[in-house]
């Protein structure tokens, strides 16, 4: 009888050879040349102190607290220093700040939903139906991942042309049947901050919820120069996220959700003594947790303290002011808006000729042949048909104030290559989807249909394409339900063996 190679396993040095060939795929995590999904702080020594601590806690179970104090006393302390940070630790009225470390932010934004859900089904008992979520549209998709899986009504806000969302906008939407409005600092497709003080204090007025999305920027703005007063100082925030593995550096996955009163944060919690086995108390949407994330954002936070986040903090301060300035120096390219964090949005400027404007996300994909990684946004139209235009994200690190002059110069070259082409040509596929009646009557493509389609765009299984220029062109064209399809099954295709 013949064996399986591979039934026989492989030695250890092999698993990591087969690990380090697959790493050669990735996009490259530090060094400050990838602009988006990774926060490089650019200091060799927190990394490995992360990793250190992130080990000696790896055999333990975030699901008992109890059974591991440890956990719950570092996660004690990254709620007081985030609290900190956000002015969370003045007692107001409204009951003191208190937290809990999530997986992640969407975890965080999806606890601030149903915490508000429960809190508005609760004082609103005859209210028939179900309640709104209000936020501009520029908020993170988290939250309409939150609405659907918790049963709210999306209400989106429009913004200007700029990114931008007017105070008054929001505010006519509060009633009675909002349970949540959202504002961001800053919100992340724009790097815009939202007018939080106005609309906090509105929501305070009518006592309705309002979090503050700090997902992004919640660990640099408390060091930023000149913001506006975003956080908890604000008295009608009654919720605030911040995520640790973004501009807190700590490793995937971990960020800190703050409510304005115990009571609001019980409102959190899931309990039951309602079966045969132990009793079931969670604080987050999972049972077991891993604590290695944790124990990474525990020692960064423990190493760095406030000074040394406010040093790296001035490092993005001046990589993002040099940025804009070249960007401001490139014909045919120019920053969206006002933003004020370590977040740029890349557009083709309006104010020149046609011809000599500068695609964004052809910009993206010669900046990347440069050896440069920033992050392709479709243009998004509004219900009120105000468009928001296709955009290029670049979050700025620590790190990239090292390399700011060459990525200044790679821009420009990459601009040179690519300007006056215009949005890359999407006929044929659309033709053919519109031919097939896919969005019509809520029509969508099938996983077969999908893959057909992503086929004749050059895509092929496990891998995704160079050049993404003519797929987020295709996106903007089709009704959101037949692209959402389409990235699905591209997405879907990925991970299959």
């Amino acid at each position: 009888m013949t064996r399986d190679a591979d039934a026989e396993g492989r030695s250890a040095s092999q698993v990591l050879a087969r690990l380090r060939e697959l790493r050669e795929l990735d996009a490259p995590t530090h060094g400050g040349r990838m602009f988006a999904y990774v926060y490089d702080s650019g200091l060799p020594e927190l990394d490995a102190l992360a990793g250190r601590a992130a080990e000696l806690a790896r055999p333990l179970n975030g699901l008992d607290p109890l059974a591991f104090p440890s956990i719950a006393a570092m996660e004690r302390d990254l709620v007081a220093f985030v609290r900190r940070a956000v002015n969370g630790h003045v007692r107001r009225a409204g009951g003191p700040v208190v937290g809990t470390v999530t997986s992640g932010g969407t975890e965080s934004c999806l606890l601030a939903v149903k915490t508000a859900r429960e809190l508005w089904r609760r004082d609103h008992p005859e209210h028939p139906g179900r309640p709104r979520l209000v936020a501009p549209v520029t908020a993170h998709a988290a939250f309409q991942k939150a609405a659907r899986l918790l049963d709210l009504e999306w209400d989106p806000v429009a913004c200007g042309p700029d990114g931008s969302v007017r105070a008054a906008d929001l505010v006519s939407r509060l009633d009675r049947d909002v349970a949540l409005v959202v504002v961001s600092a800053p919100a992340y497709p724009s790097g815009t901050i939202d007018p939080i003080a106005t609309v906090s204090d509105a929501a305070l007025a009518r006592g309705i919820s309002c979090h503050v999305d700090a997902c992004f920027g919640g660990l640099a703005l408390p060091w930023w120069p000149e913001t506006p007063v975003w956080d908890f100082r604000n008295p009608g925030v009654t919720s605030l996220s911040a995520d640790l593995h973004k501009y807190g550096y700590a490793p995937k996955g971990v960020s800190v959700l703050l409510h304005r009163g115990r009571a609001r944060r019980r409102a959190q919690f899931f309990a039951t003594t309602r079966w045969p086995g132990y009793p079931v108390v969670n604080p987050t949407l999972l049972g077991s947790r891993s604590a290695a994330p944790v124990a990474a954002a525990w020692a960064i936070t423990q190493r760095l303290g406030p000074e040394g986040f406010q040093q790296l903090t001035a490092a993005c301060v001046r990589a993002t002011r040099q940025i804009a300035h070249a960007v401001g120096g490139i014909r045919g390219l120019a920053v969206l808006g006002a933003p004020l964090g370590p977040a740029l949005a890349l557009i083709a400027d309006p104010s020149v000729p046609v011809g000599e404007r500068v695609d964004p996300h052809r910009l993206a994909d010669a900046v990347g042949r440069l050896g440069f990684k920033i992050q392709h946004q479709p243009g998004f139209t509004q219900a009120n048909g105000i468009r928001l235009p296709r955009s290029a994200h670049l979050s700025i690190t620590p790190v990239t104030e090292h390399l700011a002059r060459d990525f200044a110069v790679a821009l420009a070259n990459a601009a040179d290559a690519v300007r006056g082409q215009g949005r890359p040509a999407v006929g044929a596929p659309l033709a053919a989807l519109r031919a097939l009646g896919y969005g019509e009557r809520g029509r969508v493509p099938g996983p077969t249909a999908a893959w057909a389609i992503l086929r004749s765009l050059g895509i092929r299984k496990n891998t995704l394409p160079g050049d993404q220029a003519g797929l987020m062109a295709l996106v903007e064209e089709l009704p959101a339900p037949v692209a959402e399809a389409l990235l699905v099954e591209l997405l879907g295709r990925t991970g299959e063996p």
